[in-house]
C-alpha cells in the first residue's frame, strides 16, 4: 500500500468513528448518557468490571472528542455530572442501528 493511499484511509470517515468508539466502552457510556445526565458513580455502577481509572479515562477521551459534556458543580464534595452534547446526540441513531444489525448478526449465528 503506497503512503498517500494509507493517509486516505486514516483520514476517511470510518477511521474518524472508528477513532472515537474503539475504546472498549465508549459506545456503553455513550448508550448509558442517551437515558440522560448521570454522574461518575452511576456511571462506574452501570459498568461494575470497569476500574474507575479507565471510566475516567474513556469519559476524558469523549470529552475531549467533544461527543459529551462534563458539568463540574461548585460545591463541597465536587458533584460532576456527564451528558450527551449535541453531537453525541447524533450519533444514537448510529448506535440503534448497531443494535438493530447485532439482533440480525445473533439470530443468524443462531440459524447456522
Amino acid at each position: 500500500m503506497k503512503n498517500n493511499d494509507r493517509e486516505s484511509l486514516l483520514n476517511c470517515s470510518f477511521a474518524k468513528v472508528q477513532k472515537i468508539v474503539s475504546g472498549k466502552w465508549n459506545m456503553l457510556i455513550i448508550y448509558l448518557l442517551s437515558k440522560g445526565t448521570l454522574r461518575f458513580g452511576e456511571l462506574h455502577r452501570s459498568l461494575p468490571t470497569m476500574t474507575q481509572a479507565t471510566l475516567s479515562k474513556q469519559l476524558k477521551m469523549l470529552e475531549e472528542y467533544g461527543i459529551i459534556n462534563r458539568y463540574v458543580y461548585n460545591q463541597i464534595p465536587p458533584k460532576v455530572e456527564y451528558s450527551l452534547t449535541e453531537i453525541g446526540q447524533k450519533f444514537l441513531p448510529v448506535l440503534k442501528e448497531l443494535e438493530k444489525w447485532s439482533n440480525e448478526y445473533e439470530e443468524y449465528e443462531n440459524n447456522k
